[in-house]
């Protein structure tokens, strides 16, 4: 498997890109709705956070934290599942609307950065001879 045994600097910034990603789609949502203020963005990005924590301790990302399909396509669907759930589990609003846009949002960003870093990775290896 690609990526095995990643380094704790490659993990680190694999998980803080994920947060740090989740961190964006909840600023830009919110802005996007009129809403500010540090603790409104907290409470929406609290569950999407425990998502991301509850997929990278199913999945045990850190052992391939750049695997674009193992890795990304199920940190991304147990984030976004556990995320709602727990929106709605503390009585925060979850329309079908935001149900899609979040998935879709969510999805590209996560699955995204994974895809640029292996495009990078290719590019930079040298060709086999």
């Amino acid at each position: 498997m690609p990526y095995r045994n990643s380094s704790l600097a490659l993990v680190s910034l694999a998980a803080g890109l994920d947060a740090g990603l989740l961190l964006v789609f909840v600023v830009i949502g919110r802005a996007s709705h009129g809403e500010d203020g540090l603790w409104g963005v907290l409470a929406t990005w609290w569950p999407f956070l425990v998502g991301l924590v509850v997929a990278w301790l199913v999945l045990r990302a850190w052992r391939t934290p750049l695997h674009l399909v193992r890795t990304g396509l199920g940190v991304w669907v147990i984030t976004v599942a556990v995320g709602l759930l727990l929106r709605v589990a503390s009585g925060q609003g979850v329309q079908l609307s935001f149900v899609v846009v979040t998935f879709l949002v969510i999805g590209v960003f996560l699955l995204g950065w994974r895809a640029v870093a292996l495009l990078v990775r290719r590019v930079r290896r040298p060709a086999s001879r």
